[in-house]
């Protein structure tokens, strides 16, 4: 009786795994269409395409948590989760704007050197253990992001900034996976996420303000000098790579190890260059077709 018992809570451990890893595969087709946006937002600021995705994540996902009859975090959780809204607000932030200074590869690539963050993070914070096979997989699967930046020859300055900004945003992602692992079992997935996404919006509400402001005062104002295209683009990533994109990501984040998670996650770098060849004409090069194959294998290795 007691085997059977054993035998039945292992294959719902594995069913609900299963289930984690179905709902950031989704996830990771929303992620995809992340740098398209981001192009197609501009002339918009980085603090603007932040704060209105963050803004309207938050309102969609509010709205969810409403209906569902759902309560926010008490008060007594109100420092941890503004500490929890600035490390998302970097995250997002730091990103948007290192596509401001390095190619779109450069920057996803070095944003998906996230899983070597969470997998430090969560064994430090959550004391969650990986096997030796599984951290073969991962250094796999980060050579093969490696692989997809390749030797840049006309690395500048300028460059260099942006993958800076993209390696911090790797950090941040990490630390954004652990702490949503970490809640996971106090509060709902609208309540967390609604929460952490309208506290990012907070932290970026100046900044965005000021390039509003900003724009205003210079006279005259041009005609679209707030184009509805580029209004529209940060509507987009609002909705899709965020509210949808990094609620699944939270979802999964909590039915399965969050370095399995982050490794699968990093299939937004082959769909980002994917999307970015066909929307943006930008074609990929030959290494970074071969770069997805390697990160590929190395997901696997994690996974299976």
């Amino acid at each position: 009786m007691q085997r059977e018992t054993k035998s039945e809570v292992k294959a719902e451990g594995a069913q609900t795994g299963g289930r984690g890893l179905l709902y950031v595969g989704i996830a990771v087709l929303f992620f995809s269409t992340s740098p398209v946006f981001a192009a197609w937002a501009e002339p918009l600021s980085a603090y603007e395409k932040t704060f209105g995705r963050m803004a309207l994540a938050a309102l969609v996902i509010g709205l969810l948590r409403a209906w569902r009859g759902e309560k926010l975090p008490p008060r007594s959780a109100l420092p941890r989760f503004v500490g929890y809204g600035l490390v998302a607000a970097l995250h997002f932030l730091l990103y948007i704007a290192s596509l401001v200074y390095t190619s779109p590869a450069h920057s996803l690539a070095i944003v998906y050197t996230a899983p070597i963050f969470v997998t430090i993070f969560s064994t430090f914070f959550l004391y969650e253990p990986i096997k030796r096979r599984q951290w073969g997989g991962i250094v796999v699967a980060i050579a093969g992001v490696l692989i997809l930046v390749g030797f840049e020859p006309n690395e500048s300055s300028q460059m260099l900034f942006g993958d800076l900004l993209a390696l911090g945003s790797a950090v941040c992602f990490g630390l954004y996976s652990v702490m949503g692992r970490y809640e996971r079992d106090r509060y709902s997935l609208f309540s967390y996420a609604s929460t952490v996404y309208g506290l990012a919006a907070c932290w970026l509400a100046v900044g965005a303000l000021y390039g509003v402001v900003s724009r205003l005062s210079l006279p005259p104002l041009p005609a679209g000098y707030f184009p509805l295209g580029a209004l529209l683009a940060v509507v987009g990533l609002g909705l899709l790579p965020l509210a949808l994109g990094h609620t699944l990501y939270n979802a999964g984040l909590r039915l399965t190890h969050a370095t399995y998670i982050n490794v699968i996650a990093t299939q937004e770098v082959t769909g980002g260059i994917l999307l970015t060849w066909w929307l943006l004409d930008k074609e990929p090069t030959g290494n970074s077709l071969l770069g997805a194959l390697v990160t590929l294998i190395g997901v696997i290795a994690v996974v299976l």
